[in-house]
């Protein structure tokens, strides 16, 4: 008896599919995920993670990005299994639509950390007409406390207006390590500023 046509004792086909999930059908696969088996997280993952992948690298134009909404994807996909009926909505379709949601997410918090980006270059150059003087203050009060090196690192890119590149050759550090530097810096500015934005 082939795969597609097993069960388990219980007339599960989904249990049963456990023994060989990779050539389990994908319909057993939803039906495991729904489920919560846990075998089925990781077959979903690797049937469907690059449809994932795929479908956020052309939204956001950036291979880490395309890899972190990836790994969100399937995380809260696992969270949210309780609100997936597998008899209603093919696994990959519903894995789309929560991609979709993952990308305007990281759209909106692109569009957050552009912003913080402006205020630092501001901040190298401070006029009446382009930033806050007090503003300034607050923004370069909380680059200060962040670690080295990633507050050099933002200084160098920001307020020294160098190319990720150029920093990379400055300090040393491999360019990647650079680029994750500014990513995580400007996420931990960004998180003191919205916290600070908030009305009261």
């Amino acid at each position: 008896m082939g795969v597609g046509s097993s069960l388990d004792d219980d007339g599960h086909p989904a249990r049963a599919a456990a023994d060989n999930p990779t050539e389990a059908p994908d319909e057993h696969i939803a039906s495991a995920f729904a489920a919560g088996l846990d075998w089925a997280l990781a077959e979903a993952f690797r049937r469907w993670a690059p449809l994932v992948h795929t479908i956020a690298l052309r939204s956001l134009g950036h291979a880490a990005d395309a890899d972190d909404v990836t790994q969100q994807v399937f995380v809260q996909a696992w969270r949210s299994r309780g609100s997936y009926d597998a008899a209603i909505r093919p696994l990959p379709a519903w894995l789309t639509g929560v991609t979709r949601h993952a990308i305007a997410d990281r759209m909106a918090m692109r569009a957050r950390e552009r912003n913080l980006a402006l205020r630092l270059v501001r901040l190298a150059a401070p006029s009446v007409e382009s930033v806050d003087v007090a503003d300034a203050v607050y923004v370069g009060h909380l680059l200060d406390q962040l670690p080295q090196p990633r507050r050099g690192i933002l200084e160098l890119a920001y307020l020294g207006h160098h190319t990720h590149a150029e920093v990379a050759a400055r300090t040393g550090l491999p360019l990647g390590t650079v680029k994750s530097h500014i990513r995580r810096g400007l996420a931990d500015l960004r998180s003191h500023l919205e916290a600070t934005d908030e009305p009261s």
